[in-house]
């Protein structure tokens, strides 16, 4: 396929040809139906459990896709990607099953669990403080000395499309059972999984992000890309990304996607929640679009809605918080 600019919208072939990539590989995760869940939104919810994936979360999709897609001369120079530690993960994993050579750019106030994930996956880790220095810069900087090759967290169509295959497998799935959903709710960062995700499912698609990292809402709404401003602490550290990319906008403005945010108590509500109703481990960040159903903030009452859990790589002080405040 000949590579499109970022500006263009990602296309259903880019997240088929994904699949096929990852068929055998990243694992199909299920849809899970929840009695609580539906009696607490009024409608019919069907969740799509990324923390059982491959690392931990939807990261290793987009992550293997895009390392498998290299040439030969690109594999030799190894890779170089910076994240706070979902993407880490993934493209740590990535690396080792293809063998190749993978540098990460980590935020020293990454959590260790992460941190110690990726190492173990045999990533060379450098850290960096989010708040002074550019990750993208140190990225450059590294990749041009090394010869590697730079692997976005998002803002790559790759990794987007790579993204994209668990809506390809929401979409097939419902197929099979017979049923039409009438949107989803996913997680958001960047927007790589969430514009892959509306492109694959062909779902009107709901962008959820933290209370203060909005950036993905306001720029639809605005119909251009507007930065996070001020930025506070989160405990959806997966989420704290302060920009969202050329390709995503791009996608998700041309489906017609919109954007919400939801508080950190609300974020805590749903980790107890997929705790004590679904038995299931969900990182903060990762817990966003379930939070949002919960607290009402999309009506999904008489509604057929997928609500994504885009992640389960949680600090074990976090979760026990999250738990113990809800």
């Amino acid at each position: 396929m000949v590579p499109h600019p970022l500006s263009t919208p990602l296309t259903h072939t880019e997240v088929v040809e994904a699949a096929a990539r990852l068929l055998g590989t990243a694992v199909r995760t299920p849809l899970l139906r929840c009695d609580a869940l539906d009696a607490a939104t009024g409608g019919r919810v069907f969740l799509k459990p990324e923390c059982l994936q491959r690392t931990g979360s939807f990261k290793f999709r987009g992550a293997y896709n895009r390392l498998s897609s290299l040439s030969q001369a690109e594999r030799d120079g190894g890779v170089v990607a910076y994240s706070s530690g979902n993407h880490a993960q993934g493209v740590a994993a990535a690396a080792r099953l293809l063998g190749l050579r993978a540098a990460i750019i980590m935020p020293s106030d990454a959590p260790s669990l992460k941190v110690e994930r990726t190492r173990a996956d045999g990533a060379e880790i450098i850290f960096y403080d989010r708040l002074t220095e550019s990750r993208e810069a140190l990225a450059a900087t590294l990749a041009e000395t090394r010869g590697a090759t730079i692997i976005p967290p998002f803002d790559d169509r790759h990794v987007a499309a790579g993204q994209g295959t668990s809506g390809l497998e929401v979409a097939e799935d419902l197929a099979a059972m017979g049923i039409t959903a009438d949107l989803a709710l996913v997680c958001c960062g960047g927007g790589g999984l969430t514009a892959g995700f509306a492109i694959g499912s062909g779902l009107p698609t709901i962008a959820v992000e933290p209370q203060g990292y909005d950036d993905v809402g306001l720029s639809l709404a605005a119909g251009h890309i507007i930065p996070v401003s001020n930025p506070g602490p989160t405990r959806c550290d997966a989420l704290q990304t302060l920009r969202m990319g050329e390709l995503t906008f791009a996608t998700l403005a041309a489906v017609g996607a919109r954007g919400i945010w939801v508080t950190e108590a609300e974020a805590a509500r749903a980790v107890a929640f997929a705790f004590r109703e679904l038995k299931l481990v969900v990182e903060p960040g990762g817990a966003v679009a379930l939070a949002a159903a919960l607290a009402g903030t999309v009506d999904l009452h008489g509604k057929t809605a997928i609500v994504m859990l885009s992640g389960g790589n949680v600090d074990p002080k976090v979760f026990a918080d999250c738990l113990a405040q809800s």
